[in-house]
This record gives C-alpha cells, sequence and structure tokens, in this order.
C-alpha cells in the first residue's frame, strides 16, 4: 500500500466473503487497540466506523510516514486479529479481504474529505444498526459530539482539514443530510 505524506486518505476492508469481523463488543474494543498501536505513529484518524463484517477509517498521513513500514504494521495488525478470532469462534481461515485499501482523496475544493467523514458516521445508520448515528457505538461520530472521554481521533486536526462546523449543532445537523450517490462513490 502506497501512502504519501501529509494526504488524506479513506482506508478500508471488509470481511472474506462479507462474513463478520466483531462478534462481541470486546472485539470491536480489541481492534481499536491495535489501530491506536499500530496507526498512530504513522496517521492521524480523523473519523472511524467499526461496523460487523467491515471498517472504515479516514486518516491523515504523518509527513514523515514509511509507507513499507505501515503496510507490514498493517499486515500484523489484521493477521493477529483474525488469529485471536480464529481461536476464539473456533474457526481457520482469512478473516479479512486480501489488500485492505486506501483511497486519496480528492482536493479539499472537491469537499470529498468532508464526504467521507460523513459517509463514516451515517454507515450504521444505513445499515440498519442503530435509529441515530449518536447510538452506534463503535464510531467516532460520539467523539465529536464529546460524549466519549477517551478519543482516537486527532479533533483539532480534523476541524481544520475538513472545515467542521464550530457549534455541535450545526456539526449534528450537516452529520444527518444525505449524500448524493455520484458524491459518495468518489470516496471509494
Amino acid at each position: 500500500m502506497k501512502l504519501a505524506p501529509n494526504q488524506i486518505y479513506h482506508l478500508y476492508n471488509r470481511g472474506n466473503n462479507h462474513e463478520r469481523l466483531f462478534y462481541s463488543n470486546d472485539n470491536y474494543i480489541y481492534f481499536l487497540n491495535k489501530v491506536r498501536k499500530y496507526f498512530l505513529s504513522h496517521m492521524d484518524i480523523l473519523a472511524y466506523c467499526l461496523m460487523p463484517n467491515h471498517f472504515h477509517f479516514l486518516i491523515n498521513t504523518h509527513n514523515d510516514i514509511k509507507s513499507e513500514v505501515f503496510s507490514e504494521n498493517l499486515r500484523i495488525m489484521l493477521s493477529s486479529y483474525t488469529r485471536a478470532i480464529n481461536k476464539q469462534e473456533h474457526r481457520t481461515g482469512s478473516l479479512f479481504q486480501q489488500n485492505s485499501k486506501a483511497k486519496l482523496l480528492p482536493a479539499k475544493d472537491n469537499n470529498y474529505h468532508f464526504i467521507c467523514f460523513q459517509y463514516i458516521h451515517q454507515n450504521p445508520l444505513k445499515a440498519g444498526l442503530c435509529r441515530r448515528m449518536e447510538d452506534w457505538e463503535f464510531s467516532s461520530f460520539s467523539e465529536y459530539l464529546g460524549r466519549r472521554s477517551e478519543t482516537l481521533c486527532n479533533q483539532a486536526l480534523a476541524k481544520q482539514l475538513l472545515d467542521l462546523p464550530h457549534s455541535k449543532k450545526d456539526f449534528y445537523d450537516q452529520s444527518y443530510q444525505v449524500i448524493q450517490e455520484d458524491l459518495r462513490r468518489a470516496i471509494f
């Protein structure tokens, strides 16, 4: 996976054959702890969402990122998580699809950064996993609402790079706006 310095990417992957990745709340937490360990020395996380069978991260790479080192860290993280789930679920084989995707998002002028940010947070709502985005525990949406004390996202950087609204009400209202299909396709 080639990542350039100081760029915003949509990083995602899903379960092999659309199978589950997370079987319990502890699995989600375990995965997020691995993300903290393996991602944060290479990038800032601007938004994330873990879904039962896939994950999304909006990231901004550090100035000194070394793609080959991060790629190896990602491989180690996903394979160690797979080993833990295989043991837990008495299964064998691949858990994730090969080759996680990292889509470089077009220039800020197109607003794709904010569209991806919204899309990531709207994912559980669109999938029918919750009635409100803030009810899904495994996304950064609640972090931005100030409802979670421990955070994974660099919110100050996200506000700067994505021109997020300053008021929580404006942020909340904009987060629920429908994303046009042609704009959604551009983030993959």
